[in-house]
Protein backbone atom coordinates (compact mmCIF):
# COMPACT_ATOMS: atom_id res chain seq x y z
CA UNK A 1 0.00 0.00 0.00
CA UNK A 2 1.45 3.63 -0.63
CA UNK A 3 -0.06 6.52 0.77
CA UNK A 4 0.58 9.96 0.42
CA UNK A 5 -0.08 13.10 2.63
CA UNK A 6 0.85 16.87 2.79
CA UNK A 7 1.73 18.66 5.54
CA UNK A 8 1.98 22.71 5.42
CA UNK A 9 1.83 22.73 1.98
CA UNK A 10 -0.60 22.59 -1.25
CA UNK A 11 -0.81 18.46 -2.46
CA UNK A 12 1.44 18.36 -5.75
CA UNK A 13 -0.14 17.58 -8.92
CA UNK A 14 0.18 14.15 -9.09
CA UNK A 15 -2.22 11.70 -9.95
CA UNK A 16 -1.84 8.92 -7.00
CA UNK A 17 -3.55 6.33 -8.56
CA UNK A 18 -0.82 6.20 -11.73
CA UNK A 19 1.78 7.07 -9.75
CA UNK A 20 1.34 4.18 -7.38
CA UNK A 21 1.17 1.55 -10.51
CA UNK A 22 4.71 3.31 -12.13
CA UNK A 23 6.08 2.83 -8.45
CA UNK A 24 4.46 -0.79 -8.67
CA UNK A 25 6.38 -1.24 -12.19
CA UNK A 26 9.62 0.02 -11.08
CA UNK A 27 9.68 -2.15 -7.65
CA UNK A 28 8.73 -5.41 -9.94
CA UNK A 29 11.61 -4.16 -12.05
CA UNK A 30 14.21 -5.03 -9.07
CA UNK A 31 12.17 -8.26 -8.78
CA UNK A 32 10.83 -6.70 -5.49
CA UNK A 33 6.98 -6.11 -3.93
CA UNK A 34 5.43 -2.98 -2.34
CA UNK A 35 4.84 -3.31 1.36
CA UNK A 36 4.02 -0.15 2.75
CA UNK A 37 5.22 2.58 1.66
CA UNK A 38 4.13 6.44 3.17
CA UNK A 39 5.41 9.57 1.52
CA UNK A 40 5.03 12.71 3.03
CA UNK A 41 5.24 16.43 1.23
CA UNK A 42 6.58 19.20 3.13
CA UNK A 43 8.46 22.64 3.40
CA UNK A 44 11.91 23.44 3.33
CA UNK A 45 11.52 23.96 6.93
CA UNK A 46 9.60 20.79 8.33
CA UNK A 47 12.16 18.72 6.08
CA UNK A 48 15.20 20.80 7.88
CA UNK A 49 13.41 20.02 11.23
CA UNK A 50 13.28 16.19 10.41
CA UNK A 51 16.77 16.03 9.21
CA UNK A 52 17.74 17.57 12.70
CA UNK A 53 15.86 15.61 14.44
CA UNK A 54 16.46 11.76 12.90
CA UNK A 55 19.54 12.32 11.56
CA UNK A 56 21.49 15.02 13.08
CA UNK A 57 21.98 16.66 10.48
CA UNK A 58 21.46 20.78 10.15
CA UNK A 59 20.94 21.17 6.17
CA UNK A 60 18.05 21.20 3.76
CA UNK A 61 17.17 18.03 1.44
CA UNK A 62 14.91 17.18 -1.65
CA UNK A 63 14.31 14.18 0.21
CA UNK A 64 14.92 11.92 3.51
CA UNK A 65 14.07 8.06 3.09
CA UNK A 66 13.68 5.81 6.11
CA UNK A 67 13.94 2.66 5.23
CA UNK A 68 12.23 -0.20 6.86
CA UNK A 69 12.54 -3.14 3.71
CA UNK A 70 12.30 -6.37 5.15
CA UNK A 71 13.68 -9.09 2.69
CA UNK A 72 12.29 -8.70 -1.15
CA UNK A 73 9.07 -6.35 0.85
CA UNK A 74 9.64 -3.11 0.37
CA UNK A 75 8.73 -0.58 3.32
CA UNK A 76 9.25 3.03 4.33
CA UNK A 77 8.67 6.28 4.91
CA UNK A 78 9.77 9.15 2.42
CA UNK A 79 9.65 12.76 3.35
CA UNK A 80 9.77 15.05 0.48
CA UNK A 81 10.45 18.69 0.25
CA UNK A 82 8.32 20.70 -2.33
CA UNK A 83 10.08 23.70 -2.01
CA UNK A 84 13.72 22.06 -2.28
CA UNK A 85 12.18 20.30 -5.15
CA UNK A 86 11.16 23.27 -6.90
CA UNK A 87 14.54 24.63 -6.51
CA UNK A 88 16.28 22.06 -7.73
CA UNK A 89 13.54 22.02 -11.16
CA UNK A 90 15.32 25.84 -11.54
CA UNK A 91 18.44 24.91 -10.47
CA UNK A 92 18.91 21.86 -13.34
CA UNK A 93 16.79 23.13 -15.96
CA UNK A 94 14.32 20.30 -15.53
CA UNK A 95 10.36 20.63 -15.69
CA UNK A 96 9.17 21.08 -11.60
CA UNK A 97 7.06 17.70 -12.67
CA UNK A 98 10.09 15.96 -14.05
CA UNK A 99 11.91 16.88 -11.05
CA UNK A 100 9.26 15.63 -8.37
CA UNK A 101 8.56 12.45 -10.07
CA UNK A 102 12.38 11.80 -10.18
CA UNK A 103 12.63 12.40 -6.50
CA UNK A 104 9.55 10.31 -5.45
CA UNK A 105 11.29 7.66 -7.21
CA UNK A 106 14.58 8.03 -5.58
CA UNK A 107 13.23 6.95 -2.49
CA UNK A 108 11.74 4.23 -3.95
CA UNK A 109 15.49 3.17 -5.52
CA UNK A 110 17.03 3.32 -1.98
CA UNK A 111 14.57 1.37 -0.63
CA UNK A 112 15.56 -1.49 -3.46
CA UNK A 113 19.43 -0.68 -2.53
CA UNK A 114 20.49 1.79 -4.90
CA UNK A 115 22.90 4.37 -2.95
CA UNK A 116 24.21 7.52 -4.00
CA UNK A 117 27.01 8.33 -1.54
CA UNK A 118 29.78 6.80 -2.15
CA UNK A 119 32.14 6.82 -5.19
CA UNK A 120 30.58 6.01 -8.61
CA UNK A 121 27.18 5.69 -7.07
CA UNK A 122 25.24 8.83 -8.05
CA UNK A 123 25.93 7.76 -11.55
CA UNK A 124 24.66 4.53 -10.82
CA UNK A 125 21.53 5.91 -9.04
CA UNK A 126 20.79 8.99 -11.89
CA UNK A 127 21.13 5.76 -14.46
CA UNK A 128 18.47 4.14 -12.44
CA UNK A 129 16.38 7.14 -12.13
CA UNK A 130 16.55 7.84 -15.94
CA UNK A 131 15.15 4.07 -16.23
CA UNK A 132 12.22 4.53 -13.69
CA UNK A 133 11.37 7.51 -15.84
CA UNK A 134 11.12 5.83 -19.06
CA UNK A 135 8.58 3.72 -17.20
CA UNK A 136 6.58 6.80 -16.62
Amino acid sequence: MITYEAEGVKFPNIKKRDTSNWIRRVVESYGKKIGEIGYLFVNDDKILEVNNEYLGHDYYTDIITFDYTEKHTLNGDIVISLDTVFTNADKFGRPYDEELHRVIIHGILHLCGINDKGPGEREIMEDAENKALAML
